[in-house]
């Protein structure tokens, strides 16, 4: 069970005033306490860093958020296939995970060492997780992300291994896929183009924070408990 941090003593915008800033970025500053990031997410937020040369941390809200409904994850035939290739686990390889994920030798790397050490204490408290595809005893791709009741809020992906993060992400679908799938909801910030091949969709501001007030009184499912 996930243990609840100290509050954050930081208090982040209302996303919902008319008043707060009509785009993607909304705030700079604060710090990546355990609590302060849980917050955020409860919020409508995340932290990415956006200027190497700036040591504040900025919080995102996408305008137009990505999510991806958990009946509309697109699994090809080849896909399908390469599912039996792979053994799926969850929380053997955090840290792995997220250093695959941070690899700066991936295009459009953003994992600085700021966001790994905090993603790692939440971890630690029981609220980040990790999915992982292993291939013959080994690592071949996974991804990571925050439970929050009936949120995940995904972070990142990685394979070594063509195929693995797709099968990582049908694995997690599977997952959220229980009782109270009709009501939570799986968040991946932007739709790009990659992403919205596998089903991903962009919803407005105001849709998504109606939908993440729903989903945080839920039970997480049962391989995050």
């Amino acid at each position: 069970m996930a243990v609840e941090p100290p509050a954050s003593a930081w208090e982040f915008p209302d996303l919902t005033d008319p008043r707060c800033p009509d785009r993607d970025l909304v705030a700079a500053g604060a710090d990546l306490e355990p609590g302060t990031v849980l917050a955020a997410y409860r919020t409508g937020l995340f932290p990415m860093p956006a200027d190497p040369d700036d040591e504040r941390m900025f919080w995102w809200s996408p305008t137009e958020r990505g999510v991806l409904p958990l009946d509309r994850l697109r699994v090809t035939r080849s896909l399908r296939q390469s599912r039996r290739r792979f053994e799926i686990r969850v929380d053997t390889a955090f840290t792995d995970v997220l250093a695959g994920c941070a690899d700066d030798r991936r295009d459009g790397a953003w994992i600085d060492g700021r966001i790994a050490a905090a993603y790692v204490r939440l971890h630690e408290l029981g609220w980040a997780h990790s999915v992982e595809a292993w291939q013959d005893g080994r690592l071949a791709g996974g991804l990571y992300g925050v439970a929050i009741g009936g949120l995940f809020a995904g972070e990142s992906m990685f394979h070594r291994v063509r195929d693995a993060s797709k099968v990582a992400l049908v694995a997690l679908v599977e997952m959220l896929s229980d009782e109270y799938a009709d009501r939570r909801v799986l968040d991946v910030q932007w739709r790009t183009p990659h992403l919205a091949s596998l089903g991903v969709v962009a919803v407005p501001r105001s849709t998504y924070l109606a939908r993440l007030r729903g989903a945080l009184g839920l039970p997480p499912p049962s391989p995050f408990r």
